[in-house]
């Protein structure tokens, strides 16, 4: 397992390390593949993308036609990151699935539990946005910058703030055609 895991580092690092042009984001996109992070189609990662816990790279699965912006944080620890397609997500954006516990026990700690977070899709979150454990953000959402968002997020509205609120709906356009 420590071999494995000095591999995936290793190969993470490699795909973190090369430049941002088209050439690279396609090798860095099978380096990330490959490392066992689930990847759709049509998916560009500006890296360095941080990931907690190198074992646990399985635990994220991104959809296609995805863009995540630079210094994005993946803490999945022991829950999984599900991201829908038609997703982008801005700079400095943290996943954390993992939280402490508030009471201090003497022999055990504070203690960690760990909860699964869905982005579903047409999302847009924001720069350095930080999503707790447990959240759903529902499709066509917008998340603005610095938000944290510790709750679920209804589909199609703007949610921001510390903690994230809803501010407001956003009008779906339907085709004339499909009416």
């Amino acid at each position: 397992m420590f071999f494995k895991n000095i591999r995936i580092a290793f190969i993470v690092g490699l795909a973190n390390s090369l430049p941002k042009l088209s050439y690279f984001n396609r090798r860095r996109y099978k380096l990330l593949k490959f490392s066992g992070i689930k990847l759709g189609n049509n998916i560009l990662i500006h890296s360095p993308l941080i990931v907690v816990h190198y074992s646990k790279l399985n635990n994220i699965k991104i959809g296609d036609n995805t863009f995540i912006n630079m210094y994005c944080r993946f803490a999945c620890i022991g829950a999984k990151i599900t991201i829908g397609d038609n997703v982008a997500i801005g700079p400095n954006v943290s996943f954390e699935t993992v939280n402490h516990g508030l009471v201090y026990d003497e022999e055990k700690g504070r203690g960690t539990f760990h909860k699964p977070i869905t982005v579903e899709n047409k999302v847009w979150i924001g720069a350095g946005v930080i999503i707790l454990q447990g959240v759903t953000i529902g499709e066509g959402a917008v998340i603005t910058a610095g938000a944290v968002v510790t709750k679920d997020v209804d589909a199609y509205c703007v949610y921001g703030g510390v903690p994230a609120k809803k501010i407001k709906s956003i009008e779906v356009k339907t085709n004339e055609k499909d009416i």
